[in-house]
């Protein structure tokens, strides 16, 4: 696959940190993604660095660049981010198992990776800790066996209820065993259970949508992330989309549905946090996501992940026999970085922290961003209330046109 990561700069070998990045570390919480590039089936919509067996047929003799020998190769980089990181001494308060679909990997995988973490860097009485799963790729025993390896949160990629439109996705799983694997979650004692959705399919009714929602919020979930769909550049759906076999998403199609969801969602007692996330309570929030949106500090593992530690930012080299290999020298597996400086690190406090009901406090706002505030609370984009606060919060009609609030506060 073509690397789609920036430039940046070169990252050192031994992936230290200026004294000022780790200064500014301590004053924030710690979290740690691991990304999972497995995938059984890779669907049409996905642009994310995911593999399957097939794609990975050339590297799979590779130690770490396959799933039997990958669990070891995470751990690896655990110890090595303990080493760059020996001056921190907060532990870890997230732990978040992204993918790919992280439970193809047996459950003592990554119940030791849990461990890993926690012997490195010690885990925050309270931490979360979340995976992604697809429903058929988790049974009931897979499920107690996360539980009691550490896992206390997980979120299922449901995507919709709708047969039709997850063969359009080229979603595998049979959506009649979503509830089922809702049940076993609860069952085996997670503390949270979530459902990610996506609306605005080609071929999608709104009626489809509107069932999609109610059975995801008929299993009582704690969380739903509702995203709409986007047509990457070079993926099966962008192909098939520039062939006219389907239609491309419509915008006011996709408007239609995030207003339904989020309507369906306070009615069902989920308030929305941020624009595509909806919680049960301030307990329920995804405490992961909120410290991407926020600029906590977070260590990313795995091939193609991206960290981010006191403004410094790396991205890890994307195919797995190549991470691999770095791992297995004991050297950073970061193809480049990029420290940002103050109106960098400004800039993307804007553009994160618009989306999420907290809001932006407003003194983060230069001068063009405070004289467009008013307007935007007289377009109706922007909560007057909080306004008057000192907090920047869209309304409902402001998240539908985030990009364009956060145009408005932001400089040309």
């Amino acid at each position: 696959m073509p690397s789609t990561l920036p430039d940046g700069r070169p990252a050192p070998s031994d992936g230290a940190l200026s004294a000022e990045a780790v200064e500014r570390a301590r004053s924030a919480s710690l979290s740690l993604y691991v990304h999972v590039p497995f995938c059984t089936v890779r669907c049409g919509y996905c642009d994310f660095n995911t593999y399957t067996a097939r794609d990975l047929a050339p590297a799979l003799g590779v130690s770490g660049a396959s799933r039997e020998t990958y669990a070891a190769a995470a751990i690896a980089e655990v110890r090595f981010a303990r080493r760059v990181l020996a001056d921190l001494e907060q532990p870890v308060s997230t732990v978040f198992f992204g993918g790919g679909t992280p439970t193809l990997l047996p459950p003592t995988d990554l119940a030791a990776v849990v461990a890993a973490v926690g012997a490195e860097f010690g885990l925050s009485p309270d931490a979360e800790v979340t995976t992604e799963s697809n429903p058929d790729s988790v049974g009931p025993a897979e499920l107690d066996a996360l539980r009691a390896g550490g896992v206390n949160r997980v979120s299922f990629g449901m995507q919709s209820a709708d047969p039709g439109v997850l063969s359009v996705l080229d979603r595998t799983h049979d959506p009649a065993r979503v509830p089922s694997v809702v049940r076993w979650a609860r069952e085996a004692g997670f503390e949270q259970v979530s459902l990610d959705l996506i609306y605005g399919t080609p071929g999608e009714p709104l009626d489809s949508w509107r069932r999609s929602v109610e059975t995801a919020l008929a299993m009582d979930p704690d969380h739903v992330s509702a995203y709409a769909l986007i047509i990457e550049a070079g993926t099966a759906l962008a192909r098939r989309v520039r062939r006219g076999e389907i239609a491309a998403p419509d915008d006011d199609d996709m408007a239609d549905k995030y207003e339904l969801a989020d309507e369906l969602m306070s009615s069902a007692g989920l308030g929305w946090y941020e624009v595509s996330n909806w919680a049960r309570d301030d307990a329920a929030r995804c405490r992961h996501n909120v410290a991407y949106w926020t600029g906590a500090s977070w260590w990313g593992v795995g091939p193609g992940a991206h960290s981010h530690v006191g403004g410094v930012r790396w991205w890890n080299v994307k195919h797995p026999a190549a991470y691999a290999e770095r791992i297995a020298r004991g050297i950073s597996p970061a193809q480049a970085r990029e420290e940002l400086d103050d109106e960098p690190r400004r800039v993307e406090r804007v553009l994160l922290e618009t989306r999420i009901a907290d809001g932006l406090p407003v003194d983060v706002l230069d001068d063009h961003g405070l004289a467009a505030v008013a307007g935007l609370v007289a377009d109706g984009l922007l909560d007057g209330d909080a306004a008057a606060r000192g907090r920047v919060v869209p309304t409902l009609r402001g998240r539908l046109l985030a990009d364009a609030v956060v145009r408005a506060l932001l400089p040309a």
